[in-house]
């Protein structure tokens, strides 16, 4: 990607040969594409509530295609189901580019095995335009708990078994699922509060509950002025916002990886053309914001429609199984 330091070996923007792969493949009721795209304001529905990491990095983004394309990119908050009102909107919006999704792993990866009667499939129903950012989870802690490294507080666990509560932002959620896999990696029980949004960050701020994983963004303020103790980072590597933090992984649980990610879509039959124009408009984007967002705790990706799309179908398949191992389920 344009002058960002890559996490892997992804190319750069969409390639001529690639945006004919797509065009080759699109199906024949495509929308038709306007020569002068974006040609009126286009819409970025964010399925969750304003103010979250999903708006935030919607609003940054958006910013920065407004100047680029010259056409305004408004934010509009659709929340609701767990990210399934929003999705499904734009699943049903006319396949032009000017409706599309600034969609995370809930909605794309999770709530497909998740919720019993989804009246979408959003690998299928979208397009996957490009990658965003990756937002990994951190292990944060109340400060009263006596533990300052992961070892200590595994300790902790297993000396307290089902004695410790830990938050999430609802059944399903990648701070939930993460929570699962510690517990699970242990076989020690904690009990799991499911919240509704930043609630959560409430109650362990306030010592009601005692650990949570939670989205760099969302806590990294509070990290910052000890509010809360962060021990480990989900992410395959050390996060760039938080390199003084291990990984999980690095502390005696290989392949403990988990976390959030955002990106854009489009409705299925958008316009190849469309989705090379936003995808190089994005990663010529990025690395102006890339100081920004590893600031407040994002890690700019960038890359391929096509790479984009390879990572949603792993990251269903490895959320799949541990959405089935818990057993939750909502109707």
């Amino acid at each position: 990607m344009h002058g960002l330091p890559r996490r892997s070996a992804r190319r750069p923007g969409i390639s001529l040969a690639l945006a004919a792969g797509i065009a080759l493949a699109a199906p024949a009721h495509s929308a038709a594409a306007d020569p002068g795209y974006p040609s009126r304001p286009v819409h970025l529905v964010v399925a969750f509530t304003a103010g979250g990491t999903t708006d935030t990095l919607a609003r940054s983004v958006g910013q920065q295609l407004s100047q680029r394309l010259k056409q305004s990119f408004v934010v509009e908050s659709r929340p609701g189901a767990g990210g399934n009102i929003g999705t499904e909107y734009v699943v049903r919006a006319p396949a032009d580019g000017y409706t599309l999704l600034v969609g995370s792993v809930g909605p794309i990866a999770i709530n497909q095995t998740l919720y019993k009667k989804l009246g979408h499939d959003p690998l299928t129903d979208l397009v996957p335009v490009v990658q965003i950012a990756d937002v990994p989870n951190v292990l944060v802690l109340h400060p009263s708990l006596p533990a300052s490294t992961m070892g200590e507080f595994v300790a902790y666990l297993k000396a307290h078994p089902g004695r410790l509560n830990y938050g999430s932002t609802g059944v399903g959620t990648s701070s939930h699922l993460s929570g699962f896999m510690l517990t699970e990696r242990i076989d020690t029980p904690a009990t799991h509060v499911p919240y509704k949004g930043a609630d959560a960050l409430h109650d362990l701020l306030a010592g009601r509950i005692q650990f949570m994983f939670a989205t760099i963004p969302s806590v990294i303020a509070h990290i910052r002025a000890g509010k809360l103790d962060a021990l480990a980072v989900t992410s395959a590597r050390r996060s760039r916002s938080l390199p003084d933090l291990p990984t999980v992984a690095e502390k005696g649980f290989p392949g403990f990886e988990a976390g959030s990610w955002f990106g854009l879509f489009a409705p299925k039959d958008t316009p190849p053309s469309v989705i090379a124009t936003l995808n190089q408009a994005v990663n010529e984007t990025l690395p102006a914001l890339q100081a920004q967002m590893i600031r407040e705790g994002a890690d700019p990706v960038g890359g391929s429609p096509e790479q984009f799309g390879q990572f949603t179908h792993k990251e269903y398949a490895k959320w799949k199984a541990v959405v089935r191992a818990t057993g939750a389920a909502i109707e």
